[in-house]
């Protein structure tokens, strides 16, 4: 149990209005507990009052006795765990996580038709946006053995190698740097393939004359990295360099904006920019960047609407991309982490 995250999230909760929320996504569970459990489709739930009172509700299966501190309810597989988890719930309005399944909520809602349930998320979102020393520490080293994979499947690119197999190669990989696995499915994209942003890796054959794009990353002790590199393989076009060359200088520009006080739409403003002064604006088609942690996608976006400020210890990526349908993609990815006087990057080269 961490009592300094507990603290800011109840802060947090006061700030919402909200006396009292259901925490449910495994991550944040972990983030307050230091207990990580999948459920699949049974019950998590941690549920957390603003008076600091705090108990956790989960199956017997997940076998979590004697793995936190945190007071614990247990239930059965023959149990409605609905039943359970309801009568301890205050009247009036409940906060419950963005990802909890409905068919948990309705179900809160007829056993409890005095509890009102509101979107309860920014508590946790709020307090996480802040990485802590131990988090600053787990994402450099993720991030550091996500650059030697990527080290290790950029040297195995070869003609004729699959999208697949250098995929499978990456996972391999991460599995022997001491990683659980990957933080998301690796998108390797092959020639016009990479015009994809989110090109699901197939069994295309590397080709001389190739741009090759490598998104991938890795957990290291539940903390996610992400990166994406792109690199020409043979002799390519001036275009296809002279692209990439720009990808590479919105990736640079973003990254000199990222500081604190900045607005982090003010940092996609400079990345993207650089694009569009470029005359390929309109092929750049998502966001900047996105916040990162115990998960892949987290709060805030690096977007044109985000008037999120930038502040020491939040971490983001910068990944601007342009993609040219049927020819071609580029897109350069890097994490940030923004410290008290500019930002650290955490994909750099070792």
């Amino acid at each position: 149990m961490n009592t300094k995250r507990i603290e800011k999230v109840i802060e947090n909760m006061r700030a919402h209005g909200l006396r009292q929320i259901i925490v449910t996504s495994p991550a944040n569970v972990y983030y307050l507990t230091g207990v990580w459990c999948e459920p699949y489709e049974r019950m998590l739930a941690l549920l957390l009052k603003d008076d600091g009172s705090m108990t956790l509700y989960a199956n017997r299966m997940f076998a979590l006795q004697g793995q936190t501190d945190v007071d614990m309810i247990e239930y059965e597989d023959t149990d409605d765990s609905i039943a359970v988890l309801a009568p301890a719930l205050m009247p009036g309005k409940v906060g419950i996580d963005k990802t909890w399944h409905s068919h948990f909520t309705i179900r809160l809602m007829d056993a409890r038709p005095d509890v009102a349930p509101a979107l309860g998320s920014a508590p946790l979102d709020e307090a996480r946006i802040i990485k802590d020393e131990e988090e600053l520490e787990l994402m450099r080293m993720s991030s550091r053995l996500n650059v030697r994979d990527c080290d290790r499947i950029e040297a195995a690119l070869r003609e004729g190698v699959t999208e697949k197999e250098i995929q499978s190669l990456y996972n391999e990989v991460a599995l022997e740097l001491g990683a659980s696995g990957p933080s998301f499915t690796p998108l390797i994209c092959f020639g016009p393939n990479g015009a994809e942003p989110h090109h699901d890796s197939d069994g295309t054959w590397l080709k001389p004359g190739d741009t090759v794009i490598m998104d991938v990353g890795l957990l290291w002790k539940h903390y996610c990295s992400d990166m994406t590199r792109t690199v020409h393989f043979g002799e390519v076009s001036d275009e296809q360099k002279r692209v990439r060359d720009i990808v590479t200088a919105a990736n640079r520009a973003g990254i000199a904006a990222a500081r604190p006080g900045v607005k982090m739409k003010d940092i996609d403003r400079a990345a993207r920019k650089v694009i569009e002064d470029a005359g390929y604006g309109r092929y750049f088609t998502h966001r900047t960047g996105h916040g990162i942690g115990l998960d892949e996608h987290e709060f805030p976006d690096c977007s044109p609407v985000s008037e999120i400020v930038a502040r020491p210890g939040m971490i983001f990526s910068v990944e601007p991309g342009i993609y040219l349908p049927g020819r071609f993609g580029v897109r350069v990815e890097d994490l940030v982490a923004i410290t008290e006087d500019g930002c650290e990057v955490l994909t750099g080269k070792e």
